[in-house]
């Protein structure tokens, strides 16, 4: 089955391998039988690059690469000792789990910041992603056509990629792109395949791909996506509880519309109306109680995940979940040359607000529509550096919030990286806002300083950063709901790595030194952590991290000492678990007094044949204050998801809150009971992540001292989308 590697190049930016073009329609089937495949070039993926460093990789691994006018073509053939050790089940969409993967890892526009990646395990399910140095971003979602195949000498892949779903450099002539391509060998240890080998000491990954030719006459050809959506939802409300009678509460049906048109090849303006902004995916639960800020939940929301890593910075002063009932909106997102952009504008029938603090924060809704506009420019410049300015708007009646700042992200040898970033806000709320929740009345304006400064060798990495967020600033589209500090850290840690024959594969240690004080200059936080970290067999990992600290809040100080560990492992092909830990003191911070928190969160997940997924994750904390139990909490989900193929399946979500309190322990009037449990049930037929057809159920039951637990509502919806691509 292998393949002579006769290629034309040599893989360098002065003699690049070329990609011949295709002599033959291509069906993807991972078959592999296509005439044109034998004229194709051939790189074999032969570094294993972690965990051991540029060693001979333990299977051989083949990339075949072609073209049309249309559509990049790629093939793999991963070769396996033993084919039924391969590590595949059937999966959703940007699900990968622990099973063997290959993939593709383009740069099209050979700047050596950002690129686009394509995986695919040895079924064909595919999860795709954007890599750009402020990491990498999973919840872009492209149209392509893969498919896998196991076979009695390993699997085959094959893969196309329309150039409509790509972005590139806009030239009518052969074009020059970085390249990997990458394999996921999982076994007793995990072994991530690469096709270069890679220099530990140099920070830029892009920087060291290899270099491809070829793509003339590529065209995204008139790169229009039209995306309908049909949504109906019926939900009915118990009108009293325990007891009452179920009333309805909600029943609609909503045609909604989106629409992506490619001004250039790499320049996308999208458009909705009455956009689809339904979320069929459960919030992983989090603990809430005795936490002084606002939670951070992920966003999932399609309009908003396209091109999302175009808005990041440092200081996260863009938060689309911010956003609760869009009724319009519009975006644009691109890169042309070294010139990067992204802007949306929506208008919002609520408006949520985090009133941030530096030892708290609150937050309201209301009844307001307001419009949110938000602009991010990037430029390229010299040694793989970038510029930047950032504005955001948002807008309602009496009140406005504005943000407007640069930053730089400079890099200055292989190893020495500076991040800067400054913000002005100018914000003004409502009359009732500022009675209500103590807020400065009128306009007020206020600054955000963040610098930050990385070392990264091989072995050891140096950290040292500052912050400087004033009393005032306000970032209504962001989430920063800790502001009014001063932020000095210090990292070091210094990592060992195992060899070809070691039972262990990494040892990590280090310390991090961190100061808060307020903008008067009266301690918040001055805290020591050191920290420990290992990796070996049965893909294991652990961390543990000791905390020293003397802390602030509400004008009392508390010298504090805990410890956090946290365990996983794949010790079978079917088996992941895992445990993470609290123990030591923590802040009442309810009723300002030292307590002992632990937290337990162990989770397990079980696959049944290659269908069937189940897992479950619980936590457990107990508070102890004046050595009386405070609080008892305890969260449960447990998931199980039948797939039936790579484009259906059947998932069922539970989720439990149950949360017991010692009022005789408290200084304050609190129920002693507080219970809650939500069921999902879905049904999803998807042809690509936008052409898809959603069928649920979902409902709630609340309980608390009085009566048990009773179901407050239910809600049945369904959903048809579909991706029209010209």
């Amino acid at each position: 089955m292998g393949s002579k590697l006769l290629n034309e190049g040599a893989g360098t930016p002065e003699n690049p391998y070329i990609v011949p073009r295709a002599l033959s329609k291509i069906k993807v089937d991972a078959i592999l039988n296509e005439e044109t495949w034998k004229n194709a070039l051939v790189l074999e993926i032969a570094y294993e690059v972690w965990p051991l460093e540029n060693e001979p990789a333990p299977v051989r691994t083949e990339l075949l690469l072609t073209f049309d006018d249309n559509n990049l073509y790629a093939a793999f053939r991963a070769y396996d000792p033993d084919s039924s050790s391969i590590r595949a089940r059937l999966r959703d969409h940007d699900s990968l789990g622990s099973d063997d993967w290959v993939g593709i890892i383009i740069d099209t526009f050979n700047d050596e910041r950002r690129n686009m990646q394509f995986l695919i395990t040895a079924l064909g399910v595919q999860t795709d992603g954007i890599g750009s140095p402020s990491g990498e971003d999973y919840s872009w979602d492209g149209i392509w056509n893969s498919a896998g195949r196991i076979t009695e000498w390993g699997y085959a892949v094959e893969v196309a990629i329309p150039f409509s779903t790509l972005q590139f450099q806009r030239t009518s002539g052969p074009q020059i792109w970085g390249l990997d391509a990458v394999r996921r060998y999982s076994r007793d240890q995990l072994h991530h395949i690469g096709l270069f080998p890679r220099d530990r000491n140099n920070n830029c990954y892009l920087c060291q791909a290899i270099k491809i030719k070829g793509f003339e006459g590529a065209t995204p050809g008139r790169n229009i996506e039209i995306n309908p959506t049909v949504i109906g939802v019926r939900t009915d409300e118990r009108n009293e509880l325990p007891d009452g009678e179920f009333e309805k509460a909600n029943q609609e049906a909503e045609f909604g519309i989106t629409g992506r048109y490619g001004i250039t090849p790499n320049i996308n303006l999208s458009g909705t109306v009455n956009p689809d902004f339904s979320q069929v995916e459960a919030d992983v639960l989090q603990l809430d109680i005795n936490q002084p800020f606002a939670l951070y939940y992920q966003e999932r929301r399609p309009f908003f995940t396209e091109g999302r890593h175009y808005f990041k910075t440092r200081l996260n002063a863009v938060y689309t979940r911010t956003i609760r009932d869009p009724i319009w909106g519009m975006k644009m997102t691109g890169k042309e040359g070294g010139n990067s952009i992204g802007a949306y504008v929506v208008r919002d029938d609520l408006t949520n607000l985090i009133f941030p603090g530096s030892q708290y924060s609150s937050s309201t809704s209301l009844s307001m529509e307001s419009t949110a506009v938000v602009v991010r420019y990037n430029r390229d410049i010299w040694n793989n550096s970038t510029v930047g300015v950032l504005f955001t708007d948002r807008k309602g009646d009496d009140y406005f919030n504005r943000v407007l700042g640069f930053d730089g992200n400079f890099r200055f040898t292989s190893k020495d990286r500076i991040r800067v970033q400054v913000l002005g806000s100018n914000t003004k709320y409502p009359a009732q806002v500022v009675a209500d929740f103590s807020q400065p009345s009128g306009a007020f304006l206020s600054r955000a300083i963040d610098v930050r400064y990385d070392r990264r060798t091989r072995n050891n990495n140096i950290i040292v950063g500052y912050s400087d967020i004033g009393r005032d600033f306000r970032a209504d589209l962001g989430f920063m709901p800790k502001v009014n500090f001063r932020n000095t850290y210090v990292l070091v840690d210094y990592t060992w790595y195992g060899k070809k024959e070691s039972w262990w594969r990494h040892f990590m240690t280090g310390f991090l030194y961190d100061y808060y004080e307020d903008q008067d200059g009266r301690l918040l936080n001055n805290e020591f952590r050191y920290m420990f970290r290992y990796s070996g067999t049965l893909q294991s990992f652990v961390g543990f991290d000791g905390f020293i600290s003397r802390t602030a809040y509400n004008n009392k100080k508390f010298n504090l000492q805990h410890y956090t560990i946290w365990a996983s492992s794949q010790p079978t092909a079917n088996l992941s678990i895992g445990i993470y830990s609290f123990l030591g003191d923590r802040i009442d911070y309810d009723n300002t007094r030292l307590g002992k928190r632990l937290q337990l969160n162990p989770y397990i997940g079980y696959a049944f044949g290659r269908h069937l997924r189940v897992n479950l994750d619980y936590t457990f904390e107990r508070m102890t204050v004046l050595k009386e139990r405070l609080y008892t909490a305890n969260i449960s989900q447990l998931t199980a998801i039948y797939q039936f193929s790579t484009r259906v399946f059947f998932r069922s979500i539970l989720q439990y809150v149950g949360y017991n309190y010692n009022t005789d322990n408290y200084t304050y009037s609190i129920d002693p009971e507080f219970k809650s449990f939500f069921t999902q049930l879905l049904f999803s037929y998807k042809i690509n992540p936008r052409t898809v057809l959603f069928i649920g159920y979902s409902d709630n039951y609340f309980g608390n001292q009085s009566f048990g637990l009773s179901q407050t509502d239910r809600t049945f919806f369904v959903k048809i989308g579909y991706a029209w691509v010209m």
